[in-house]
């Protein structure tokens, strides 16, 4: 009998794998059939429709099959986004550029505005560029107002909202669940552990914050009157209320009147004027124009790879330590990136992208270290920070030779902290108690059951100050300055770009593609002929399968509309609950010294996670919402 049942397990084994094997074989055959197909596409005279439904990142996540989850919004790269406008500008087979904000999620100021500066040069070139929405934001404005025309539908509308908002505060709850929050920080504008330490802001939090959004608010009002002088978007913004009571409500009408609209049409009647300007699609419905798609469009302009290779290696999203994949800044994985790069590459400089709010201390030293291997083979070391750089992010940029930033980047937050929740009051709330045999001082801690002793308070606290020591030592360096100067302008606070720049934190303002020519330039290269090579991990047959069966077909309905101006503000809001529970997530899980920015999260109200978003639906269909 042993023999027969072993036998039979034989045999199922090997079915299971010749099932497994059919599978490989079926969908590699299947990615094949989908890679062979002309790529890109044939491009064809029309306009080229930027459809932004999701949110501008500097890097995105990899795609992953959800069954039935919210992997959050779609994420839009933005270096493919402006190479693509750019291209366009001088592509004749594209007629104009039509741009579909109707659920556009939004992105970080910087982000945003240099995409609005690529749409305002293809503008000034003469060639049209249309946006369309039911609704705009304050981020789809930014975009909108560098077009020719600006179409909106009568039942939507604009109402700005501007930077800031409300914080959640945890400190209440944690009462009442008797959670004990060790917090360990250096620097009174350290904000990030305040929603866990107190029930509401800090007065130097406050302080910090107001000049942060004031200045970006400033950057906001001001660019919208360069590319659009007759909208009248900063007396709007200030006394909304008014304007639309003086058009008994009509939100559309009060746009129109503020300057801010040019054209009030549904989607059919927009579609019509492109028609107008591109041609009708043959075969296709009354206003069906004439459309180039935008992923058709971005293969057909690859990066290019003739000349000398610059390195660019991304810090993008929270700093992690081990390893992940793209959207994540994790230590290991960046490190490794970076020394393969120098042993494989024949890199000539390295450009080091950073668009992070900070994260693990750790992590943030390991991918700092990683890079002074690159200046120990002597190769110039230029640092380009995009939307937001701060605390870890700002860590890992001490390694350049040389700071770009935008105006409106979000960066310093110089400060480190630690925080360990210890259960103890919550377990006797349940008739829960904790003891044992200790035989040193340090046996058991820090004790998330019984709650930490003097000792290891004393230590860790010591620690924080010790690892502050370090980044102080670290910006001084690299910045010439002072350790005393440095904690002048530290402490934990954020600064815009700007401002970064008039106290020392940042060299000179530009982008990414600044950078490259910066670093070109340092190693006595002409700057037209070299290239970028980007240090990253290229993604598996599976992760573009997955991709790939995201893309449209031509033939697809366009995105649902977003609803009015009121769904679209609600739409920002909802992801909060979102972030609570990611916050009690990351709480738990996180680094225990970490390098964060709190003021940096409030920009992109719609970028919950998708682990966060799908914890949110669990929670509401338990409670019955």
């Amino acid at each position: 009998m042993k023999l027969v049942r072993g036998a039979w397990k034989l045999l199922v084994g090997i079915k299971d794998a010749l099932v497994l094997l059919a599978m490989l074989l079926f969908f590699g055959a299947l990615f094949a059939a989908l890679s062979a197909r002309p790529n890109p596409r044939g491009i064809k005279d029309g306009a080229l429709v930027l459809d932004l439904a999701g949110v501008i990142v500097e890097q995105p996540a990899e795609a992953q099959l959800s069954f039935g989850g919210d992997n959050g919004p779609r994420e839009i790269r933005l270096r493919d986004l402006v190479r693509a406008i750019y291209a366009a500008k001088d592509d004749k087979r594209v007629k104009a550029i039509v741009l579909d904000l109707d659920s556009f999620a939004g992105g970080y100021p910087a982000a945003v505005s240099e995409v609005a500066t690529a749409l305002g040069r293809v503008r000034a070139s003469g060639k049209p560029v249309l946006a369309y929405a039911t609704a705009y934001t304050d981020s789809g404005y930014r975009l909108a107002a560098n077009a020719s025309e600006i179409w909106m539908n009568p039942m939507g509308g604009i109402l700005f909202s501007g930077p800031g908002g409300s914080q959640l505060y945890y400190k209440g709850l944690i009462d009442k669940l008797g959670v004990n929050v060790h917090v360990y920080r250096v620097g009174k504008f350290k904000s990030f552990v305040e929603p866990y330490t107190r029930s509401d802001q800090s007065p130097e939090a406050r302080a910090a914050s107001e000049a942060l959004y004031g200045s970006l608010l400033a950057d906001w009002k001001e660019q919208i009157g360069k590319a659009r002088p007759k909208a009248q978007a900063a007396q709007f913004l200030a006394g909304p209320g008014a304007a639309v009571a003086a058009t008994q409500g009509d939100i559309a009408a009060a746009n129109i009147k503020a300057g801010l609209v040019d054209k009030l049409g549904d989607r059919t009647e927009f579609n019509k004027r492109v028609v107008a300007l591109v041609g009708q699609q043959s075969g296709k419905a009354a206003g069906s124009f004439n459309a180039i798609r935008y992923r058709d469009f971005v293969e057909a302009n690859p990066l290019p790879t003739s000349g000398d290779a610059i390195g660019v290696i991304t810090v993008a999203g929270d700093i992690v330590d081990g390893s992940a994949g793209p959207g994540k800044a994790a230590g290991d994985t960046i490190a490794k990136l970076v020394l393969d790069g120098l042993a494989k590459n024949k890199l000539k400089a390295l450009v080091v992208r950073v668009d992070s709010p900070g994260g693990s201390a750790l992590a943030s030293e390991t991918i700092r270290r990683a890079i002074l291997e690159a200046k120990a083979q002597r190769l110039p070391i230029v640092v380009s920070m995009g939307s937001v750089a701060a605390s870890g992010g700002y860590w890992v940029a001490t390694a350049g030779d040389t700071i770009f930033a935008e105006p409106n980047t979000i960066t310093g937050s110089i400060g480190i902290f630690g925080i360990i929740p210890t259960f103890e009051n919550s377990l006797k709330k349940l008739g829960i108690t904790a003891d044992g045999v200790k035989t040193a001082p340090l046996s058991g801690q820090p004790d998330v059951v019984g709650g930490t002793n003097a000792e290891v308070d004393g230590i860790l606290q010591a620690g924080i100050e010790h690892g502050y020591r370090q980044f102080l030592s670290r910006v001084a360096t690299a910045r010439k300055m002072t350790p005393a100067k440095v904690d002048s302008i530290a402490q934990g606070r954020v600064w815009d770009g700007g401002t970064a720049h008039q106290i020392g934190l940042v060299d000179r303002f530009g982008n990414l593609q600044d950078a490259i020519y910066e670093a070109a330039r340092r190693a006595k290269l002409d700057p037209a002929k070299v290239h970028a090579d980007y240090l990253e991990k290229k993604p598996s047959w599976f992760n573009r399968l997955v991709a790939d069966f995201g893309r449209k077909d031509d033939d697809e309905e366009e995105s649902a509309p977003s609803g009015d101006a009121f769904s679209r503000i609600a739409q920002q809001r909802r992801a909060i609950f979102a972030q609570a529970l990611g916050d009690v997530r990351r709480l738990a899980s996180g680094a225990a010294v970490q390098a964060r920015c709190l003021e940096c999260g409030g920009f992109v109200p719609a970028a919950a996670s998708g682990d966060d978003l799908t914890l949110m639906h669990i929670v509401l269909a338990r409670v019955g919402l």
